[in-house]
């Protein structure tokens, strides 16, 4: 066996074992971001009086009603993303807690983009959230979700398979000659 055939054949086993193992990303990625949001959606919850304190200091409208809505999301919306049910919409929603916190760290994260310094925006997890949380809304909750298995349920994305047009036995139309 030559060289190439060798590079060819750890090649293909490579890109093979990628396939085979491509449903863990989303599914990890939903699992720890999942977690995450309950776990702090657990917390926000079990000191609201102090989460509305912190939405009123940054200058939150409706500090108690936005406190409410963002803690109840982050917990319900955790639990979601890990069993990976409707996980774009909660994806979607919990993005939008992430733009807003983003926009309290403006400074940081501009920053975060210059070239010297030890801090990058990877360094942010508000940054790296969206980030992810963007993936998912994008790409979906992968194969091992809630939100597939209903989708097969109800035949939700299943591909459309179109019969060509029947023919009745009249001569099809021909199309005229290009000049």
């Amino acid at each position: 066996m030559n060289a190439r055939n060798l590079v060819q054949r750890a090649a293909d086993l490579g890109i093979r074992l990628a396939a085979a193992l491509q449903f863990l990303a989303p599914l990890i990625t939903r699992i720890t971001l999942g977690h995450a949001f309950f776990l702090t959606g657990r917390g926000k919850l079990a000191h609201f009086e102090d989460f509305v304190g912190f939405m009123a200091t940054r200058g939150i409208p409706f500090p108690e009603a936005n406190a409410a809505f963002v803690a109840r999301l982050e917990y319900y919306g955790g639990i979601a993303l890990v069993l990976g049910l409707l996980t774009r919409l909660f994806a979607a929603g919990l993005a939008s807690t992430m733009v807003v916190a983003l926009i309290g760290e403006r400074q940081q994260l501009i920053e975060s983009w210059r070239w010297e310094g030890d801090v990058g925006p990877t360094d942010i997890p508000s940054f790296v959230f969206l980030v992810l949380l963007g993936w998912l809304v994008l790409f979906g909750p992968g194969p091992l979700s809630l939100d597939k298995l209903v989708s097969r349920w109800l035949r939700v994305g299943a591909p459309v398979v179109q019969r060509p047009p029947v023919r009745t036995g009249t001569a099809a139309p021909t199309e005229p000659a290009a000049s």
